[in-house]
């Protein structure tokens, strides 16, 4: 008995030692963090649902770069005059800052010092999904603030609304991410709204010479273009990326590639391969539960992407900054 008490010892000493994501984390150190998070995110995003959609982007932009370490919240500073991810082509249409900054105010104030700016991206993007009838997901916490932010990293490894599903399979495999998992995670452009240059140049100069692309189905281009994007330089207007279901964590996205109306080239190119096509016929065909089921695992697995843990990093006290 005593050399299995020994072995149990080793194992969570050398567990904490790696410095292991793990459920309920801040038990200890932080043991009303999660609720603040979710108590916050429960008052606020019913008066504000699109900004669910925003949340998960941001956790979706933070972790591909340099892993889930809230690099992407990090502002240019005048000493270093280093770009950031902030600042970065995908990222200028991210949003949800301020209420992030929001959260992590809450959490210092009962915890100083002791929960990341990464864990509360982690859970105020499941927390959010949650409270406007999505799935819910598994948030295993102890992810630590990265200190650098590059904004030509962002440029390069986030999927872009242009990629091509060869590009797409890379970016995701760099990440330890897999075909079933671009098919799932991609299925969060279920909810949200995008703007008119992520994709109108399928509308208006797809090759160069004027053209529209013809993998695009023609009525659904039309009314883009007649009511949506009426010109190519339009960058204000808002497109919803899964009509008429925007605010509807569901199947409706899915349904819609198959008819030749995802939103972005990048959406539409998972119709052309086998193995992501046959996914989203499987997804169909089962239940919403089941989505919810496997869009849950593939979020587990993102939001462990590179986390810094033990050691690595810092707590930021505040996330636009690294500590001085």
């Amino acid at each position: 008995m005593k050399g299995f008490c020994w072995i149990l010892f080793f194992l969570v000493t050398f567990g904490s030692a790696r410095g292991d994501l793990q459920i309920g984390f801040y038990g200890s150190s932080c043991p009303k963090a999660e609720k603040i998070v979710q108590d916050y995110v429960n008052e606020h995003i019913p008066n504000a649902p699109s900004l669910a959609a925003a949340l998960i982007r941001m956790h979706f932009h933070d972790c591909f770069v340099r892993g889930c370490d809230g690099s992407i919240l990090l502002n240019v500073t005048s000493s270093s005059g280093n770009q950031t991810e902030k600042v970065a082509t995908p990222n200028q249409t991210v949003r949800g800052f301020d209420f992030i900054d929001r959260l992590k105010s809450l959490v210092e104030a009962e915890c100083p010092g002791i929960v990341s700016c990464a864990d509360i991206i982690a859970l105020a993007a499941r927390d959010s999904i949650v409270v406007t009838g999505g799935p819910s997901w598994k948030v295993p916490t102890g992810r630590r603030d990265g200190l650098l932010s590059n904004a030509s990293e962002a440029l390069n490894q986030i999927p872009a609304p242009f990629d091509n599903i060869t590009i797409l399979i890379q970016k995701f495999a760099n990440k330890s991410l897999d075909l079933k998992d671009l098919v799932l995670l991609s299925g969060a452009h279920t909810i949200g709204i995008s703007h008119c240059p992520s994709f109108s140049n399928r509308l208006y100069n797809f090759t160069g010479v004027g053209d529209l692309d013809p993998t695009l189905d023609s009525e659904y281009a039309d009314n883009l273009r007649s009511r949506k994007c009426r010109t190519q330089n339009d960058n204000t207007t808002k497109v919803e990326m899964d009509p008429g279901s925007r605010k509807t964590f569901d199947l409706s996205y899915y349904t819609l590639l198959l008819k030749r109306r995802g939103l972005f080239e990048s959406d539409s190119a998972l119709t052309r391969n086998s193995n992501t096509l046959a996914y989203i016929n499987q997804l169909l065909q089962g239940s919403l539960q089941n989505f919810f089921s496997e869009f849950a695992l593939s979020m587990e697995k993102m939001g462990q992407i590179q986390v810094k843990t033990g050691t690595s990093g810092e707590i930021r006290r505040n996330c636009a900054v690294v500590n001085s």
